[in-house]
C-alpha cells in the first residue's frame, strides 16, 4: 500500500522544484516575487549564468526528493540508497526549517517574508518526510 504521508512529501518537493523552474522561465520578476534577494535579483537581470545554475542545482535536487519520497511510497521502483537517503532529506529540511536564523546573516537581502514562508515549508516538507520514512522504514529495502 502507497504511502500517503510519502506521497504528499513528494509532491510538496515537486511543487517546490516547479517553482524554481519558475523563476528561471519567469526571470527576475519571479526572484523578486519568491523573495530572493537584490543580488540575485539584478544577477537574473543581467542574464548572469550563476543566478541560472543555482537555481538549477535546487530545482535538480528538490526533484531528486521527489523521487525518493515516491520510490519508497511504493509509486516508483526502488532507488539506490534508499534508507540513507530519506533520513538525510527529512533532516535537511528540518534543519532548513528550524534554523534559518543562522542562514539569515548570509544571505541579508532576502525577505523576512521569504525566510518565514520557505522556512515553514522546509519544516512541513521534512515533517512529512520524517513520519513518512518512519511509517515505510518497514518495507524500504535495505539494497
Amino acid at each position: 500500500m502507497p504511502s500517503l504521508v510519502l506521497i504528499l512529501a513528494g509532491i510538496g518537493a515537486a511543487l517546490a522544484a516547479m517553482a524554481h523552474v519558475g523563476c528561471i522561465v519567469g526571470g527576475p520578476s519571479w526572484y523578486r516575487t519568491m523573495g530572493a534577494g537584490p543580488r540575485m535579483v539584478r544577477a537574473a537581470e543581467l542574464g548572469q549564468w550563476h543566478a541560472t545554475a543555482i537555481t538549477l542545482g535546487i530545482t535538480v535536487v528538490l526533484a531528486a526528493w521527489a523521487a525518493y519520497a515516491w520510490s519508497a511510497a511504493g509509486l516508483l521502483p526502488a532507488l539506490p540508497l534508499l534508507r540513507f537517503v530519506l533520513p538525510v532529506i527529512s533532516a535537511v529540511f528540518l534543519a532548513r526549517g528550524l534554523l534559518f536564523s543562522l542562514l539569515k546573516p548570509y544571505f541579508p537581502g532576502n525577505s523576512t517574508a521569504f525566510w518565514y514562508w520557505s522556512s515553514g515549508l522546509c519544516l512541513m516538507l521534512g515533517l512529512l518526510y520524517l513520519v513518512g520514512t518512519w511509517l515505510a522504514w518497514p518495507r524500504i529495502s535495505v539494497a
